[in-house]
């Protein structure tokens, strides 16, 4: 999974490397993306400062986290899945309830 400046999140099967879906829905640079533990769902960040939530097999929006007033640059499930952590240019980290 990767981020891009065209403000897409971009899914790839890991062996072959194509393509298998996008995910839209930011609308700034996405700067930071992460599996859960499980690969079930997928986290972003982005300079719109938000926080996604997706379904990685639908690949529908699952939920949109907000709180960060700036850049959001980095992003991380709890290996239990249970929490996000997601931490801004203002040196703000913030964790968030995954379920």
């Amino acid at each position: 999974v990767s981020g891009s400046a065209n403000r897409l999140v971009k899914i790839c099967d890991a062996a072959t490397g194509r393509e298998v879906g996008t995910l839209v829905g930011h609308l700034g640079y996405v700067l930071s993306v992460a599996f859960s533990p499980d690969g079930n769902r997928i986290v972003s960040g982005s300079d719109d400062t938000l926080v996604k939530i997706w379904d990685a097999e639908t690949m529908a929006e699952v939920r949109t986290l907000t709180g960060h007033s700036v850049e959001v640059y980095a992003v991380a499930f709890s290996p239990d899945g249970k929490r996000i952590v997601s931490g801004s240019y203002a040196d703000l980290i913030k964790i968030w309830d995954a379920e």
